[in-house]
């Protein structure tokens, strides 16, 4: 892997170097309640004279439930005006909200406490639930051609409590329940890989948010080191890694991340995270009209991952430039019969939103870069 770049850069070089990570500045004053694990909640809290039931029930009552945490019944007033002290309860301010008349997508945009925004995409799912699409970077530093957010560059990375945060916000807006949580808005998770994780186990807690590991996607365009630490370390949600080319020459024109983390070593990684989970590796495809969804694109995939089980979704590229264009129905169908013969099972996976700029790929497309705005006083 290539040394980091420049302090000051704020993309993926061509050389393949990373800029240097930019982690969340801390708040002033007592940490987050929404970026705290319930072990590390009880211990912050004991100094008031709150024991673990106490404290899991406070922690319901603010999560699970969104209510005020320290308004729970039967426990000492005194003991709870104590623990008010020792956690803030912060949040993020909803700048703009635009939902598709189409298909209901509804992208929400965030201004964060330093003025930096970012953006979630609230999917509906039949008629009963919701997926959050959720970012865990303000901007990102990968510099993918096709993507809107990677155009952007870094600003920096978002706490935990920012990234539960956007699902809170959401949730207290919806009107059927959030059922799911994709890490597919802004910003490359696993370079933001410990906050990502943490905000992981937050919304799968039992009092937490409640939401299934099975139905929390992390996706990477392809961060290897972070993809063998994730399979060693066992966590229960799902791993979804970004592809889009079948041979190294075109994914470096598409993802930069290429010449950090080339393709025979993510498939190396991707083989191992197969055999140690037992189940398909989800490989995500955005497909591009001239440029990847040939015959040929389909046999060099069925070549990369021969021998490993491969769950294969097919993402039709949105590019509000119009550099990149989605495949006709013909090229679409020709693509999809040459994937038949690979053995992967295939999904074209809807791309909604659109109207609003909130598809795959658009995030950020209608903001600009990411920036400080004057904060509300």
């Amino acid at each position: 892997m290539p040394p980091p770049a420049t302090p000051e850069a704020r993309s993926v070089d061509r050389e393949g170097r990373l800029p240097a990570p930019r982690p969340a500045p801390a708040l002033a004053g007592p940490p987050p309640l929404q970026g705290l694990l319930l072990d590390e909640l009880t211990a912050r809290l004991a100094p008031a004279g709150l024991v673990e039931r106490d404290v899991r029930r406070a922690h319901a009552h603010a999560m699970l439930h969104d209510r005020p945490p320290f308004d729970v019944p039967h426990v000492a007033r005194v003991k709870l005006e104590r623990a008010r002290a020792l956690v803030a309860t912060p949040t993020l301010e909803v700048l703009d909200r635009r939902r598709s008349p189409t298909d209901g997508f509804q992208k929400y945009l965030f201004r964060l406490h330093d003025g930096l925004t970012v953006e979630a995409v609230r999917i509906p799912i039949f008629d009963d639930k919701y997926t959050v699409c959720i970012s865990s970077q303000a901007g990102c530093p990968l510099a993918c051609a096709f993507c809107a957010t990677g155009r952007l560059g870094l600003a920096r990375s978002l706490a935990a409590w920012e990234i539960v945060e956007q699902v809170r916000v959401v949730r207290r807006e919806a009107d059927r329940p959030v059922r799911g949580i994709v890490f597919m808005g802004m910003g490359e998770p696993f370079l933001n890989y410990d906050e990502v994780v943490r905000a992981a186990r937050i919304l799968s807690a039992p009092t937490g948010l409640a939401i299934s590991g099975k139905a929390i996607t992390i996706s990477t365009a392809g961060i290897v080191p972070a993809i063998r630490r994730y399979t060693a370390e066992g966590w229960p949600f799902r791993l979804a890694v970004s592809v889009t080319a079948a041979t190294s020459e075109l994914r470096r024109t598409l993802m930069p991340v290429e010449r950090t983390y080339p393709l025979p070593d993510l498939v190396d990684a991707l083989r191992a995270h197969a055999l140690d989970r037992r189940e398909r590796v989800t490989v995500e495809y955005v497909a591009i009209s001239g440029v990847n969804c040939a015959p040929a694109d389909a046999e060099a995939l069925g070549r990369l991952f021969a021998g490993i089980p491969l769950r294969l979704n097919l993402i039709e590229v949105n590019d509000a430039s119009g550099r990149f264009l989605p495949p006709s129905a013909e090229e679409w169908r020709v693509f999809r019969d040459a994937l038949g013969k690979i053995g992967a099972s295939i999904v074209r996976r809807y791309s909604g939103g659109k109207d609003v700029d909130a598809a795959c790929g658009m995030l950020a497309s209608l903001t600009g870069p990411p920036r400080s705005l004057p904060l509300a006083t």
